[in-house]
């Protein structure tokens, strides 16, 4: 949803007054300090003239994230600004609006264009400006005019700083190298291939603003000119900061239809049904595709901001902004369980977050064992950016007993949309805060009423009465769901004052009636679907994604229906099962759910319906191809996760391995295969190894897995007449012992010696091939892998081969490189989400090395990454409803 507001600008005055007296540049993060003669007491006295913009807690938290942003390391992280031509004749505003930045210790990277100035100069010389495509036709004339412009307007900004007493570097060129666009159509024209941001990072350790322009140079010496929009995504990708800001005259994006501002757009939620809109057209829709582009580089950290430049302040320092703000966004999810969640993520959160644990006043085990004593419902966002949990025995008052937001969370307004989702569900709430917490102004603006006690704030909405506020809390004294320091309600006797903290206001006490609807008017235009507010928050509360799994009966499918019932973002919503149709499914919580016995053209009709959002075919080989047929015939929107191997090697699917190929192709895709449990374990052994392996001899693989591999039959029935589903072989069929099967041209060899060739360097026409060889072990789940593999460099060490591992997996949460001694082993492997690798060893020769890997063949080499597949390709987080440990 859109949301639009009107906003006052802030007075002119105060940026002129942040600028008088000529107060001291203070570089962020530790790096050189240009004090100047003035003490640090004047940067404080301009830090207070921004309280008249916003909130004393909004513009010091905002403060303090910009500031830590950036360290000696990487002092560039605050902010792109890009300068449209038209503001640099708002030279004045733009001077103070900058120096502004720079007198509270912030140094962003300024990037001007000046197209209005060189098209009046051209026309006067007798040229007229020529566009194709939106851009500058550039001829030798045309180029030598732009050099002397940008020079003389960023010469002008410069000065304007200079005389205002900010520092500013100009950076007229050096910046960027480019290739030509394309000069036979558009002449001189650059497309950038590198950014150096060394002159960048220069200027701000020496205490200066950078103020670049778009003109590059190429490799041949060719001054090229470059568009400023296009350079400044280019400079916001190689530096990526929090804020990429475009001044321009308008001071944000309109609606094409009421003319009135747009505030956000949150583009995960909003970008396909906005670029479909009538009036979004021309400009307009290139301004928001490039941004989405833009943004999909960056960390989900950043956001886009398109303000006039007299807002500067207003946007940068408030919740409640001034021009447009764009970001990726994400959606909320409400969980009644733990495990529904995830477990790990949630003990990481409070250990990390939860003041009472960090000041040791409470563990994460006491936690976790009082949330247990009620039932409750955990709310929070995909990268649990902010976690609230709330306890809501039958009958009684709810209470918020846990509100844990990261930095992220607070500085994109997560908070905001995660409390309005609590408020949607419960008309009346208690919740309790330190007295000294930093967000307490946050807290006091959405509470009826408070106060504190013995260095702790009690908050509540939903009552207006003071008794009944009492009897509440006495209630929750006599139940010990609250501390017991509460009553009576109203001032405390003195002596048990608590002192505040010297940072923070001073804490009210009493009952303060407080009416949100004041400060937070929310009006609604059903008919344009916008809506006014004053919080950016972005999340959105949806239904679950709809989720049909066709062959449900199978060790896989009881797999994937576990992690769909524990999924926050995911529901089944059909499961079909021949032998089992018309009973109900077992061990899923979050519904009542009955099988079907689906036939393709059931399928058919539920994608023309829209029932379904994605299908999982969970089907024996060279079986769901007519479910497929069914499906594409219906031309709906459903996607498709194919758990055989039909279509592992088709060009219109895509392979499902996202650790090794295109995560953006999985999140375009509508049609993906999973890939086969021992192909999987397969390629993430070798793929590190792939320049270093010999050409000329086959690396050789042996894998070994539990007997759940080799698949299901129809048992005898059970006690109620339904059929038992049995393993196929059984340990006992074993005799305890190994199997070995499908000595040659097992179908996984051949998968992955055909996905491991994309990873061949670029011009290479050779298959990759190698050779695998199958056991099954009475074991029920876990496959281990080991790989001989020769190479064709003899000084590769062991140590050499894990760090090859080590810097292809980084930062991978489902793949873990161990030690090199560590052989993988069952107990590290059964029941995991993910993949592991170690014991390396090198042969004396140095020619062969010797690696193992392992996997559960039920997890990550098939329900798991089907869950990861299904998350990417509908758009949410790819670890979602996920284990990660």
């Amino acid at each position: 949803m859109l949301t639009v507001r009107r906003i006052a600008r802030p007075s002119k005055a105060l940026a002129r007054a942040l600028v008088a007296g000529n107060p001291p540049f203070v570089r962020v993060a530790g790096a050189t300090r240009a004090l100047g003669n003035i003490a640090q007491a004047d940067r404080d006295t301009i830090t207070r003239l921004l309280y008249s913009i916003g909130t004393k807690r909004e513009v010091e938290r905002y403060l303090r994230i910009f500031t830590a942003s950036s360290n000696p390391s990487q002092p560039a992280k605050f902010a792109v600004i890009k300068i449209g031509g038209a503001v640099l004749d708002q030279l004045d505003e733009l001077a103070l609006s900058l120096s502004f930045l720079y007198r509270v210790g912030l140094c962003p990277v300024v990037l001007h264009g000046a197209g209005p100035q060189l098209n009046e100069i051209l026309e006067a010389e007798g040229v007229t400006p020529d566009y194709i495509d939106g851009i500058r036709i550039t001829d030798a004339k045309t180029l030598q005019i732009a050099r002397r412009v940008f020079a003389e307007e960023n010469l002008r900004l410069v000065s304007a700083l200079e005389k205002l007493g900010t520092r500013a570097r100009p950076i007229v060129t050096g910046v960027f190298t480019a290739d030509f666009l394309d000069r036979e159509k558009y002449g001189l024209v650059g497309k950038i291939t590198r950014v150096d941001k060394r002159p960048i990072e220069a200027s701000i350790t020496a205490g200066a603003l950078p103020i670049l322009t778009s003109l590059a140079w190429s490799n041949e010496g060719q001054l090229l000119n470059v568009n400023a929009d296009v350079a400044a995504g280019e400079l916001a990708k190689e530096l990526e900061p929090l804020k990429i800001v475009f001044l321009n005259d308008k001071g944000g994006l309109h609606h094409g239809i009421t003319g009135e501002k747009i505030d956000v757009i949150n583009l995960d939620e909003e970008y396909d049904s906005l670029m479909k809109e009538s009036w979004v057209k021309y400009g307009t829709k290139l301004k928001i595709r490039e941004i989405k582009e833009l943004l999909d580089h960056l960390p989900r950290t950043s956001s886009v901001a398109i303000i006039s430049a007299d807002s500067l302040q207003k946007e940068l320092f408030t919740d409640s902004g001034a021009g447009t703000l764009i970001r990726r966004g994400y959606k909320l999810f409400k969980q009644s369980s733990l495990d529904a969640v995830g477990p790990d993520r949630i003990r990481q959160v409070i250990h990390d977050r939860d003041p009472d644990v960090l000041a040791g006043l409470q563990s994460v085990a006491g936690v976790l064992t009082d949330l247990k004593k009620t039932p409750y419902t955990i709310y929070g966002d995909e990268p649990f950016d902010a976690i609230a949990i709330v306890s809501h025995p039958p009958g009684e008052v709810p209470v918020m007993t846990k509100f844990l937001p990261s930095r992220n969370g607070i500085l994109n307004g997560v908070i905001d949309n995660v409390f309005n989702a609590i408020k949607k569900d419960h008309r009346k709430l208690f919740w309790t805060a330190r007295a000294n917490d930093e967000n307490r102004a946050w807290h006091l603006e959405r509470a009826d009423g408070s106060f504190t006690r013995a260095g702790r704030s009690l908050f509540w909405y939903g009552i207006q009465d003071i008794r009944e506020v009492e009897g509440v809390i006495k209630g929750f004294e006599e139940k010990g769901r609250i501390e017991r320091i509460y009553l009576p309600v109203g001032p405390p006797p003195p002596n048990r004052s608590a002192a505040p903290s010297p940072s923070s206001s001073t804490p009210p006490t009493g009952t303060r009636g407080f009416s949100t609807s004041a400060l937070r008017p929310t009006l609604t235009g059903q008919a344009l679907g916008l809506h006014t507010g004053a919080s950016r928050g972005y999340a959105t509360a949806i239904e679950p994604k709809r989720v049909a799994l066709v062959g449900a009966r199978g060790f896989t499918g009881q797999a994937l229906i576990s992690l769909i019932d524990n999924h926050p973002s995911l529901a089944l919503s059909h499961v079909s099962s021949r032998e089992l149709a018309g009973t109900k499914l077992k061990g899923y919580k979050k519904s009542e759910v009955t099988y079907q016995a689906l036939t393709p053209n059931d399928v058919k009709s539920m994608e023309e319906n829209g029932e379904v959002d994605a299908w999982v075919m969970a089907l024996p080989n060279g079986i769901c191809k007519p479910f497929v047929e069914a499906i594409d015939g219906a031309k709906g929107k459903g996607v498709i996760v194919d758990l055989s191997a039909d279509y592992r090697f088709e060009k219109d699917w895509t392979y499902g391995l996202p650790e090794l190929y295109s995560r953006d192709a999985l999140r375009s895709s509508k049609r993906i295969s999973n890939p086969g449990c021992y192909a999987t374990s397969t390629q993430l052994l070798v793929a590190p190894l792939l320049p270093y392996l010999d050409p000329v001899t086959y690396p050789t693989i042996f894998g070994i897995s539990g007997y759940s591999g080799a698949g299901t039959k129809a048992g005898q029935v059970d006690e109620s007449g339904l059929p038992t589903t049995v393993a196929k072989v059984t340990a006992e069929s074993l005799g305890g012992g190994v199997k070995t099967y499908s000595l040659t041209d097992h179908i996984h060899e051949r998968e992955a010696g055909h996905h491991l060739s994309s990873l061949l360097p670029p011009g290479s026409n050779a298959q990759f091939k190698l050779a695998f060889t199958p056991s099954v072990a009475p074991w029920f789940s876990g496959i281990i892998s080991v790989l001989s593999a020769p190479l064709k460099d003899s000084k590769l060490r062991a140590s050499d081969i894990k760090q090859l591992y080590s810097e292809r997996y980084k930062g991978e949460p489902l793949l873990n490189v161990s030690n090199l001694n560590d052989v993988v082993e069952l107990r590290d492997i059964e029941g995991k989400h993910g993949w592991r690798v170690g014991g390396i060893q090198v042969h004396s020769s140095g020619k062969r090395v010797v690696v193992t890997g392992g996997l559960d063949n039920l997890l990550k080499g098939a329900a798991t990454q089907c869950v990861q597949n299904l998350n990417l390709s509908l758009g949410l987080d790819e670890f979602a409803g996920i284990p990660v440990s």
